[in-house]
């Protein structure tokens, strides 16, 4: 397709601008990015020793909870933060589309280029931690759910980032939508709680739950949301990432020569 090819031949400018992008949003602090890293860091190991050592409800099951928690999180913070500053990339880029010519179709992926930096950082903290614990992860199921996590970012921002520059106000809502979603998605509490009712396969239909406990259970000794049923939630997050591109890519390319009027 004609975005795939845009962005093979860009790739290289995707991510050079991908590694300035991070730079820039901390160039005006003395510490520069270490900020990136360490706020994120610190709000997970906050969520750690609230749940576990302070209100002592960890839902983590057999398992140690912070082997339990660390890795949802991660995976959720790498989501959350790349959809959001994708979905406001081309706004925060709209020199680029009004006075020079550029693929405007890479400028979503490079929000997600300097997203991926503390996303990789986070999950880096993960694996290190279970590790220490004695939770080695299955590093093929690790390369996969990131892959998969790649795909349905670059998928779900073909649509909110066009959406975004002709309708600002729909950035605000989707800041409320991501919000709602980290609490339904078992990130905090655990899907057993819910294992009894039928609810349990709505929640595991979802592409955020489908990347958050892949990625958990990799670190966990038994079956895992992608194998569960003859592969049936891998099946289904798959038809709905690429339903959600092809969506995503005709609204996409549809408002593309409105960008230069509205911004």
């Amino acid at each position: 397709m004609e975005f795939f090819r845009i962005l093979f031949k860009n790739r290289k400018l995707a991510i050079k601008l991908g590694k300035n992008d991070f730079r820039n949003r901390f160039a005006n602090t003395s510490l520069g990015t270490v900020w990136g890293f360490a706020q994120p860091f610190v709000f997970m190991i906050t969520y750690v020793i609230v749940f576990q050592y302070i209100l002592k409800s960890g839902s983590s099951g057999e398992y140690p909870y912070v082997v339990w928690f660390l890795p949802g999180m991660s995976m959720w913070m790498f989501c959350s933060d790349a959809i959001l500053t994708s979905s406001n990339s081309i706004r925060n880029y709209s020199y680029l589309v009004k006075k020079v010519v550029f693929p405007v179709d890479i400028i979503p992926v490079i929000s997600l280029t300097s997203a991926s930096f503390i996303g990789v950082f986070l999950i880096i903290i993960a694996i290190i931690v279970a590790s220490l614990f004695g939770y080695v992860p299955n590093f093929i199921n690790v390369i996969y759910i990131l892959f998969c996590a790649i795909c349905f970012i670059i998928a779900l921002t073909r649509f909110t980032s066009a959406l975004t520059t002709v309708v600002p106000d729909f950035a605000q809502l989707l800041t409320i939508v991501i919000q709602l979603c980290m609490w339904f998605t078992p990130i905090i509490w655990n899907l057993d709680f819910i294992a009894e009712s039928k609810l349990v396969y709505v929640f595991k239909c979802m592409p955020f739950t489908y990347l958050v406990e892949g990625f958990r259970q990799a670190f966990m000794e038994h079956s895992t949301i992608i194998t569960e049923s003859n592969g049936m939630f891998t099946i289904i997050f798959w038809v709905i990432t690429i339903l959600v591109f092809l969506w995503g890519n005709r609204v996409f390319k549809k408002t593309k020569k409105d960008f230069a009027d509205v911004l």
